[in-house]
């Protein structure tokens, strides 16, 4: 709602006096205004389901079934008494790592147009 609530009502006006339909200009003006918010809010959605720790630990029930983080969290207490294997603990924060580095390239572009749309005066 606050997305659309953020779109000039000058650009939807055009859009009408041009002839657009409501569903046209939702598509054609709604919708590539407000599409480097709904990137971002994508990106932090997923960032907030893929580093999940509390959910996954408390309903899976199989070990085949593990996260990787409770997968690295479980090696952590396995090597209580004994060394921890950190170069395994590295390798796993690192492929926990890799798919958000990904996300952050991919929708990297629709950040700085987001934060260019909204230092425009107008």
């Amino acid at each position: 709602q606050y997305l659309l609530d953020a779109i000039p009502d000058e650009l939807i006006e055009a859009a009408r006096v041009d002839g657009c339909s409501m569903i046209r200009t939702f598509w054609t003006v709604a919708v590539p205004a407000a599409r480097p918010a709904m990137a971002i809010l994508g990106l932090f959605t997923f960032m907030q389901v893929w580093t999940d720790f509390m959910w996954p630990l408390v309903s899976l029930s199989s070990p085949s079934k593990q996260t990787l983080q409770t997968a690295l969290q479980e090696l952590q207490i396995a090597g209580q008494g004994q060394t921890v294997d950190f170069s395994l603990m590295q390798a796993g924060t690192t492929l926990a790592t890799i798919p958000l580095l990904i996300l952050f390239v991919l929708t990297g572009r629709q950040l700085v147009a987001g934060i260019m749309q909204g230092a425009v005066k107008g």
